[in-house]
């Protein structure tokens, strides 16, 4: 089980901020992680599958988000997390 609290205090860029990109991401993540244990054990939750792939999907564009406005904090985050970060795309 995550501790929505913790994360958000981990992750915040001041006192209040509970939606900011950064801490959206993390709470996705540690929802993530959370249910690919889950589905570790319970092969057959189709259901749950459509759930991780969806969170995936959401964190997805979070984080190209992130990269199009924060190229800094983009990597500060997923260097934190653990998270791979694709080649990044120069226009």
């Amino acid at each position: 089980m995550i501790d929505k609290q913790q994360v958000i205090q981990e992750y915040a860029k001041a006192g209040n901020d509970t939606g900011s990109t950064a801490v959206q991401v993390a709470l996705l993540t540690a929802r993530i992680n959370n249910l690919s244990v889950h589905l570790g054990t319970n092969k057959k939750d189709k259901a749950g599958q459509r759930g991780l792939q969806l969170l995936n999907g959401q964190r997805r564009r979070l984080l190209k988000y992130l990269e199009r406005t924060d190229y800094d904090g983009y990597i500060a985050l997923t260097d934190k997390l653990g998270i791979r970060r694709g080649q990044r795309i120069v226009r």
